[in-house]
């Protein structure tokens, strides 16, 4: 019986670059992200789970850095997709955050990797346009809208990359940081650290979903006082 590779394809039946698609390499790409893997931009690891030579993935994408930046604003269209329509905007800004984190949670390494990039695609711009849209329904113009829709988006990225990267850590290297709170704070001495002794129990307790939850309302009422002044 012909074994199977990881994209379920019979061995001896590769693809050829000209069987391929962008879409179909896109789709591999987020699959072997989904599954917690950190090798979801190399031909390699893309050639085996499409069955093709991992060369192929070239005639379509010029290099890693295209294909991870197409990978990228796909998942910020399913972040898109998550947002209802007929929101106000602070509710608007709020299911963006939410649905961020969650695709964030799903792919955290593509996730991790565009903390700091930018896609230059279509879904981007259509998430740079809802947050726009909502700063100018919030009642804020010109350069003090596009100040604070950098400072909601770029928090938003910041954050999810940040979690993102916790999760592709080594399980004991991740369980040693986020324990860390109730175990070496734990033992902090009064005397010279007061406020870390006062507040251990609540230090060891908080989540990261109350963080990002207290983050995102700290920008809606930043927008919101702004557009009252």
């Amino acid at each position: 019986m012909a074994t199977k590779t990881p994209a379920g394809r019979a061995a001896g039946t590769r693809r050829s670059g000209s069987q391929l698609t962008p879409e179909m390499i896109i789709d591999a790409s987020l699959r072997i992200a989904a599954r917690g893997g950190d090798d979801a931009f190399t031909v390699r690891r893309l050639g085996q789970e499409l069955g093709c030579d991992p060369t192929a993935v070239y005639r379509h994408f010029r290099d890693k850095d295209e294909l991870l930046l197409s990978v990228a604003d796909r998942t910020l269209g399913e972040v898109l997709d998550g947002v209802p329509h007929g929101l106000g905007w602070q509710d608007r800004l709020r299911a963006l955050a939410e649905q961020s984190l969650r695709v964030g949670m799903k792919y955290p390494v593509v996730s991790s990797l565009m903390a700091s990039r930018t896609t230059r695609r279509p879904n981007e711009f259509r998430v740079v346009e809802l947050i726009l849209g909502a700063v100018d329904e919030a009642g804020l113009r010109g350069r003090e809208a596009v100040v604070h829709y950098r400072m909601f988006g770029d928090s938003i990225l910041a954050y999810v990359g940040q979690h993102a990267a916790l999760q592709l850590f080594a399980p004991n290297e991740r369980e040693g940081d986020q324990s860390a709170w109730g175990r070496e704070y734990r033992l902090a001495g009064p005397d010279r650290f007061p406020h870390i002794a006062a507040l251990t129990e609540d230090l060891a307790a908080v989540t990261h979903e109350e963080i990002y939850a207290a983050r995102v309302e700290a920008l809606i009422d930043r927008i919101a006082s702004r557009a009252a002044a």
